[in-house]
């Protein structure tokens, strides 16, 4: 099975669940082939946790879904070691985090320390229990979610630990024609019960492997460091992106690239997937929030006025 049959075969499977979203999809599987983690940030109802069960199960991967609260603790998300009285020895016993796909559900309404504890696992592939490391599944994909709405009692995520996702995007809202014909696949059945998979977790790896092997030419390493590095210098933001960011922005390439279908990159793979890249990644001045400055129109400006390099 080529790749492109492979990928469009995975879109439109997760089409028949969410409809009138190919390009939040995109998003999504590109994030999964870069090997990194998202944080969609979006109203409830717009079918946030229905996006990622889709994908769980088009893909056959073990999914599991973590609801934060105020009371959660980092043993709750990794698993504890209990005492064995039969065998006289502790057992481990693994957490939800052991899982393909993890939806970590309103990430902001635990604490700090439990979100350390998750935030670690994504960064080491691995998580450590009474000084005992184990290691996390193959491909291990974190997909948090955050209302931007409600804020009493909440734990906003700090910005380092913000850095830590490859991006940040929202659902949005759909056109009414197609509001309507979800309310029509629903009458009856919800269709997500009828999914069936249609890739292996093996398609999964091996797809992961081609999007790293994607050629991208120096000129475009260069442009995108000179678009992360406007970040840094321009006059509404107060902290620009680090080199986080232009690693993020360049393996992301890589995998956009592959889902459309080309094994190099364009600049157009570099645009399109620059704002969910580096918005989460800027701190704007008070007094450029107070004049509604949002860090998704900072990157578009920059993308705007920085020379494109490479004409394909």
């Amino acid at each position: 099975m080529n790749g492109l049959y492979r990928i469009e075969t995975l879109i439109s499977n997760i089409e028949e669940v969410i409809v009138g979203k190919r390009e939040v999809i995109k998003l999504l599987l590109a994030g999964l082939l870069s090997r990194g983690h998202i944080l969609i940030e979006d109203v409830p109802g717009l079918g946030k946790t229905m996006l990622v069960r889709s994908l769980a199960k088009s893909i056959s991967a073990d999914f599991k879904r973590i609801q934060f609260t105020p009371d959660l603790l980092p043993s709750d998300i990794t698993g504890v070691s209990i005492y064995n009285q039969a065998t006289s020895k502790f057992e481990f016993r693994p957490g939800p985090v052991f899982a393909n796909i993890i939806l970590a559900d309103e990430i902001n309404r635990t604490t700090p320390r439990t979100q350390s504890g998750l935030l670690e696992c994504m960064q080491e592939y691995a998580a450590t229990v009474d000084g005992i490391t184990h290691k996390l599944p193959e491909p291990f994909f974190v997909i948090a979610t955050e209302n931007p709405i409600e804020f009493y009692g909440t734990y906003p995520l700090p910005e380092a630990q913000l850095d830590r996702f490859l991006m940040r995007f929202g659902m949005g809202y759909i056109p009414e024609s197609e509001e309507i014909s979800i309310l029509e696949n629903r009458l009856k059945t919800d269709p997500i019960e009828h999914l069936q998979p249609v890739l292996k977790i093996s398609d999964i790896l091996s797809m992961m492997d081609e999007a790293n092997e994607v050629n991208i030419n120096k000129d475009l390493l260069v442009y995108i460091v000179k678009v992360v590095s406007a970040t840094r210098n321009h006059p509404d933001v107060k902290l620009g992106a680090s080199p986080r960011g232009s690693l993020a922005l360049m393996r992301l390439s890589k995998a956009y690239a592959l889902i459309n279908n080309r094994d190099y990159v364009i600049p157009s793979d570099i645009k399109n997937i620059a704002i969910p890249a580096l918005n989460h990644r800027i701190i704007l001045y008070p007094n450029s929030l107070v004049r509604g400055v949002k860090p998704e129109e900072v990157v578009k400006e920059i993308l705007e006025k920085t020379p494109v390099p490479v004409e394909i």
